[in-house]
């Protein structure tokens, strides 16, 4: 994966908590009062028609009644007395549960649009603590679809048109069929993304291995029509009355077919190898997606603000720098190995990097601080004077491995610097520290901190792991 991270603009989004209705005491009233309610929104709509378009704010507050608000007392009678129910849990304090809620009730807008069986519900986890034990929610936000009382975890996005594909394919609505040009048109204008089949008929083992794989995709709509016409609107360069298999987006690289067998596992392939834009923005909505790609060799060109903290802090801490210029890394998650191009960025170094990367030839980048140039009784080693201090040394080395939010480390720490004051001037021994969390080595592969290792003089390939208690004495290598 590849990622390409520069200052931008940045958009601020100002989101709103929903308060959604409260259900009454048995399932029948909720749902007879939630009908009402509908129906007054139903009548608001045809006075706004005349008054002008509802504004945002009317949108999101009709929006918001339709989830349905649980809590210790109505949970079981609303998982069990429904057969599909979708439920949010959350809680106040948390960000993206803040950012999900609005995109929740828009999802839920539209599957009440459509006359979907779904009750879409949200419960707040941290004030009714008895529910969420019951519903198993442990972390925030989670989605949870619950099917005749059986949970099924949620794999879908997070936009509203995300979580409503994700809904309409595991409750049985996997694929929408278009008849007419115009059913097309207004699907495209409101589909960004989408897999388009055209088959002569729906029916046969092509078209089964289609629908397959438009049950088990969570992210994208699939599409279908035995129209050529209509097949056109949404994908132009249809040249056969074949079955025909595409997916369209909305940029430069609009249009891709699909070329293989038509097998659900090709389908699916090729849909994970297509499904994002050329340089996809990075967000808090498809970090996950971005990330998660089971995909081993592919190059993504991934675009991160340096400016959204959230969101380039963890890479940026992954490389040891500070985002103050553009940059371009990369990771392969065949081997694990990550890199970074350190020349300018044009196209021709692009295309290189890029070659390099899928030939094997790059060389993987290490983080490191700066060499130090300060000289104390327990010598500072980074990444870059590892091989120098450490592997090259002619000395026997006593190495402290450690990170600053270790909460072991600056006990052992102390204990280290009692040990080296003893060992002071004494030939042939030195003792060094490396801050694991700013400084890497390929030779160097800790998961546990503090950890001691001593390096023997002539037989650096082999350090001795220590123990880390002072009761277990091992200072005798010395």
């Amino acid at each position: 994966m590849m990622t390409i991270s520069s200052r931008t603009l940045a958009f601020l989004f100002f989101l709103s908590l929903l308060s959604s209705i409260s259900l009454a005491d048995n399932v029948n009233e909720d749902l007879e009062d939630l009908e009402q309610l509908l129906s007054i929104d139903e009548e608001e709509d045809k006075g706004g028609a005349a008054q002008g378009k509802p504004s945002e704010a009317e949108l999101l507050s009709r929006a918001q009644r339709i989830v349905v608000e649980l809590n210790n007392e109505n949970v079981k009678r609303v998982i069990d007395g429904n057969e599909l129910v979708l439920v949010l849990g959350y809680a106040p304090w948390c960000q993206r549960s803040a950012e999900l809620m609005p995109r929740f009730a828009e999802a839920a807008t539209a599957l009440k649009e459509m006359k979907s069986p779904v009750v879409m519900a949200k419960l707040d986890a941290e004030r009714y603590t008895k529910a969420a034990k019951l519903l198993d929610i442990k972390g925030f936000p989670t989605i949870i679809l619950f099917v005749n009382g059986s949970a099924k975890p949620y794999t879908g996005g997070f936009t509203g048109d995300e979580i409503l594909i994700w809904v309409r394919k595991k409750t049985g609505s996997p694929l929408i069929r278009l008849s007419s040009v115009t059913a097309a048109e207004k699907f495209l204008k409101k589909h960004q993304i989408n897999v388009i089949g055209f088959f002569e008929s729906y029916e046969g083992i092509e078209y089964d291995e289609f629908v397959k794989a438009a049950t088990t995709d969570n992210e994208i709509q699939f599409v279908e029509t035995d129209d050529v016409k209509v097949a056109k609107v949404l994908y132009p360069d249809i040249r056969s009355n074949n079955a025909f298999i595409g997916i369209v987006k909305s940029e430069p690289e609009r249009y891709e077919s699909f070329e293989e067998k038509i097998e659900e596992e090709n389908i699916l392939n090729f849909v994970e190898l297509n499904k994002f834009a050329l340089v996809t923005s990075l967000t808090e909505l498809n970090s996950a997606r971005v990330y998660s790609s089971p995909i081993k060799l592919q190059i993504m060109f991934i675009h991160v603000d340096s400016s959204e903290e959230s969101l380039a802090k963890p890479l940026l801490t992954l490389f040891g720098l500070d985002g103050k210029r553009p940059l371009v890394t990369a990771f392969d998650n065949r081997i694990g190995s990550k890199y970074l191009m350190d020349s300018d960025i044009t196209t021709k170094n692009l295309e290189e990097f890029c070659s390099g990367l899928l030939h094997g030839t790059l060389s993987p980048f290490f983080k490191s601080e700066p060499i130090p140039n300060q000289s104390e009784i327990i010598e500072k080693v980074v990444g870059r004077t590892f091989d120098s201090s450490i592997l090259e040394s002619a000395e026997n080395v006593f190495l402290e491995v450690y990170t600053p939010w270790c909460i072991d480390c600056e006990a052992t720490s102390r204990q280290i610097e009692k040990l080296a004051k003893h060992f002071r001037g004494q030939e042939n021994v030195k003792f060094a520290r490396i801050d694991a969390s700013l400084n890497e080595h390929p030779k160097l592969q800790i998961d546990n901190y503090p950890a001691l290792l001593f390096y023997a003089a002539g037989n650096k390939s082999y350090p001795i792991k220590l123990s880390k208690s002072p009761a277990q004495r091992n200072w005798q290598l010395l």
